[in-house]
């Protein structure tokens, strides 16, 4: 009787575990009459039919399509063109486009729907980053209009550009429009893949209260969020457009972004054809009832100065509460603790010995399983070294990974609480609470986000009372399995959600979170007496999902290879060289590295999102490549400071210009007219800036420097034809072959030097 109830509540946690993901996202059946989503997919369709980045013949097309579908619908259409630089030193000319509908009442703020309508440089199609994005506020703003019913905000349709090379067209609005004053909510779409739930997160100066609250009373159906997620995304170096308008214009906005088969993000697989029908379902989700709600409500109120804890919970759809609740509900946490053990020793249900062999057998399996979950990256890589080449940090069949690594956390644990069969539930049910207090100790102190931790605690801590009680009835399992739903499904996700959006270098994440969970079960799974046969089940699924990873490991034409690949003209030596990014090798890159290849020396390493620098070089044959012709328009001293402005001027159709220095301070720097930034000079290493360039235009710098110092300026100016160029044969890419994302690739780069 014993076993079949424990393999019965072992298939209501499975069960409920498979729930919990499948209620993260909108299923099926969900189908606003308000809304057409196959029109938003044939927006979707039509914006990325081409990689469409700034600069491109695409991007003008794409810029041409949203204008005409706003106007479609009467509204009045402007695009703000300008020169910006970003925080990062990437100059480009951003062309925003911008609409607005006028609202009835006395506001003087209005809400913004926004989304970025270009994509990241050179072969991304852009379809889900941010073609969705795009499509849903087209579609939304379709439907409010159709409705005829006036808002009393104002509502601005915001669709910036430039948001890849630095989040340009955010910082041109906030700085030059004058609309940017009267902004009072950002509704902010956005992608980091093609695929799972959109997570929903603030981003605010101050308190989140009246946001959380109007978000909470807007009827939000599916929202999937939590206040530990922004906690850690303002902790990483990825912003969206929103935190442009928050650190600038002091702005509170809300972002909605999707992360899921992080493999396709910024690449050519960022197609149409793998968009998920349901992610953009989720999308649509918080867009239509968010408009509804936030074109009538009062957004001169939105700010606050109390920040709550939130989490999305199935049946209860969205939980929250202040902050100031953190430490009274940790205290209390404590106390009970304490008093429970008070009263297990009382009752004899607790012993020191056993509560010493529980704490014993939960950091074993802590120690253990954090162990492998430290290492197993490095050993995926030294067993798969193709993996290196996926520079997101997630494979395609990373999935099973999470799956086959959380599955051997769980089966070290059935099999380390095995060997203590002398030891009661609530004996083993004291040393994961103490942690978790542990951990909410810390939370409250340096990650307030994280505090509804709690919640689960509370869940194991009554499981523990239940267990210590001398009058337990025979009816208690039920009662067990209710309390350690909290932990399931407050838990669960985050197991997964890290690794897909950290990369799998954060698979010890998934391995401990699984550990800690595990001791939030032990209510049930600690009267286990079969605790060997799961474990043995555990590694079995474990090695199911290693061997199907195994199987997925090689590229093919569904999961294709990044491949790189640029030709290199040093102008100043009359040398050329062809080099990649790729560590492995394959048959289309080694025509060209093969045999000769050799580790590159210093330099030639262009700007790229994770540092990347060539892995190998070799020989190549001399083209007639024409570098750029560089004048020194003016140069003077005044006082101890030296003033040069010089152009640079393509003499070729190109695409960007990188500019480096030897190890001297800039003063200042303008190019084009915009000025970098002081903190950008002061913290730039040798790149001074990158020129993503429109319409073939030149790059003036003016540079103010120590008069003693002797600056050498490194031009390196790219265009991504490399496939295309008449002087060069290069053959179209292999089915199971795509271009590497985040760096210069598919590029014909000349470089040149200039001393000053």
């Amino acid at each position: 009787m014993k076993n079949l109830t424990s393999i019965l509540t072992f298939i209501v946690f499975v069960a409920l575990a498979t729930w919990r993901f499948y209620n993260l996202m909108p299923q099926a059946e969900y189908a606003p009459k308000e809304i057409s989503t196959e029109n938003v997919l044939k927006h979707i369709k039509t914006i990325s039919k081409n990689p469409h980045f700034v600069g491109t013949e695409a991007h003008k097309v794409v810029k041409q399509y949203i204008v005409s579908q706003l106007q479609g619908i009467g509204l009045k259409t402007v695009v703000q063109q300008g020169y910006t630089s970003g925080d990062w030193g990437n100059l480009s000319k951003a062309e925003n486009i911008i609409a607005t509908i006028k609202g009835t009442g006395n506001s003087q703020k209005a809400l913004v729907l926004m989304s970025h309508y270009d994509s990241n440089p050179h072969s991304s199609l852009g379809a889900s980053d941010d073609a969705v994005g795009v499509s849903i506020i087209l579609e939304a703003v379709k439907s409010f209009i159709e409705k005829d019913k006036a808002p009393k905000n104002d509502i601005i349709i915001l669709f910036t550009d430039a948001e890849e090379l630095g989040l340009n067209g955010a910082q041109l609005f906030v700085k030059e429009h004058p609309l940017a004053q009267k902004i009072g909510l950002i509704l902010n779409f956005e992608a980091r893949g093609s695929g799972g739930p959109s997570y929903m997160l603030i981003e605010t100066n101050g308190g989140n209260k009246n946001m959380i609250e109007s978000f909470n009373n807007s009827g939000v159906q599916f929202p999937v969020a939590n206040s530990l997620a922004y906690s850690i995304y303002k902790m990483l170096p990825n912003d969206t457009d929103l935190t442009v308008f928050r650190e600038d214009a002091d702005v509170e906005g809300f972002n909605f972004a999707f992360i899921d088969d992080h493999f396709d993000y910024h690449t050519a697989n960022d197609s149409y054809e793998r968009v998920n029908k349901k992610t953009v379902q989720h999308q649509i989700s918080y867009l239509l009832p968010l408009l509804d709600y936030y074109a009538n409500y009062n957004l001169n109120g939105i700010k606050a100065n109390t920040d709550y804890i939130y989490f999305d919970f199935p049946v209860f759809n969205f939980v929250y509460y202040p902050f100031s609740w953190i430490f009274p509900m940790l205290i209390l946490a404590i106390v009970l603790l304490i008093v429970f053990v008070i009263i297990g020793i009382k009752n004899k249900k607790l012993t020191g010995k056993g509560m010493f062999n529980g704490f014993l057998a939960f950091f074993i399996s802590f120690i253990l399983a954090g162990l492998i979950g430290y290492f197993c990256w490095p050993a995926l890589k030294s067993i798969y070294p193709q993996y290196a080449d996926i520079l997101q940090g997630f494979t395609y069949n990373g999935h099973f990974y999470i799956a086959g690594f959380t599955a051997l956390a769980f089966g070290i644990n059935f099999y380390i609480y095995s060997k203590f069969k002398k030891t009661t539930t609530s004996e083993l049910l004291i040393a994961p609470i103490f942690m978790w207090i542990l951990i909410c100790c810390a939370t409250a102190m340096y990650l307030k986000g994280a505090s509804f931790f709690i919640i689960p605690v509370y869940g194991a801590l009554a499981a523990l009372f239940i267990s210590i009680n001398k009058k337990r009835k025979k009816s208690a399992t039920l009662f067990l399995i209710i309390l350690c739903v909290p932990a399931l499904w407050i838990i669960a996700p985050l197991i997964q959600m890290f690794p897909v959006g950290l990369g799998l270098k954060v698979l010890v994440s998934s391995c401990i979170l699984s550990v800690l969970l595990f001791g939030l079960l032990l209510p049930v799974f600690g009267s286990y007496k079969n605790k060997k046969t799961f474990s043995l089940l555990s590694f079995v699924v474990c090695a199911f999902f290693l061997v199907a990873a195994h199987f997925q490991s090689g590229f093919t034409k569904e999961r294709p290879h990044p491949a790189s690949l640029v030709y290199m003209l040093d102008a100043d030596t009359n040398k050329a060289e062809w080099a990649t990014y790729n560590h492995i090798l394959d048959p289309w890159t080694a025509q060209y590295l093969g045999d000769e290849k050799q580790k590159p020396g210093p330099g030639n390493d262009f700007s790229s999102k994770y540092g990347t620098g060539f892995s190998y070089i070799s020989k190549a044959p001399l083209k007639n490549i024409p570098p750029p012709d560089i004048a020194i328009i003016s140069d003077t001293i005044y006082t101890d400071k030296r003033h040069v402005t010089l152009c640079v001027t393509p003499r070729r159709n190109v695409n960007r210009l990188e500019v480096l220095t030897n190890d001297v301070e800039i003063v200042s720097c303008t190019a084009n007219g915009i000025a970098l930034s002081n903190d950008f000079l002061k913290n730039r290493n040798q790149r001074l800036l990158t020129h993503f360039i429109s319409n073939n235009e030149y790059t003036e710098l003016n540079l103010v420097f120590n008069s003693k110092d002797k600056p050498q300026l490194i031009f390196y100016e790219a265009s991504n034809n490399l496939l295309s160029h008449p002087l060069f044969s290069v053959p179209k890419r292999p089915d199971n072959s795509i271009p590497m994302p985040f760096v210069l690739n598919d590029a014909i780069v000349t470089k040149k030097t200039l001393q000053l």
